[in-house]
């Protein structure tokens, strides 16, 4: 325990304020989010604040695609992707599907 405490404060001193929320995020994960995480190459790029797997969802919601569709799409379940939806809106700061779709487009 005291390993993993020395650890966390390591991360809270390098990261800052955006330890938090990124500590938040990671704790919310489910199972198959945290499945999605590791297999995919888990970093974004620096000038994209998603991660590839949540950029991909990102893009299938800017097509149209229902949470229902896109976890169909993905093989995950619905609640996956309506988590996935929530936690990309929550981390872009915004509060509609639109906001997303718009943010899409401009990328």
């Amino acid at each position: 325990m005291i390993r993993h405490t020395r650890y966390l404060d390591q991360a809270r001193a390098a990261l800052g304020a955006a330890f938090e929320p990124a500590f938040a995020a990671g704790r919310a994960l489910t199972d198959d989010g945290v499945a999605d995480l590791a297999l995919s190459d888990g970093a974004a790029r620096s000038d994209d604040p998603l991660t590839p797997r949540e950029a991909e969802i990102a893009r299938l919601v800017a097509q149209g695609m229902t949470n229902r569709d896109i976890a169909s799409r993905l093989v995950i379940s619905p609640r996956t992707a309506d988590t996935h939806v929530g936690n990309i809106l929550k981390k872009l700061g915004f509060t509609t599907r639109v906001q997303l779709v718009a943010w899409v487009a401009a990328r």
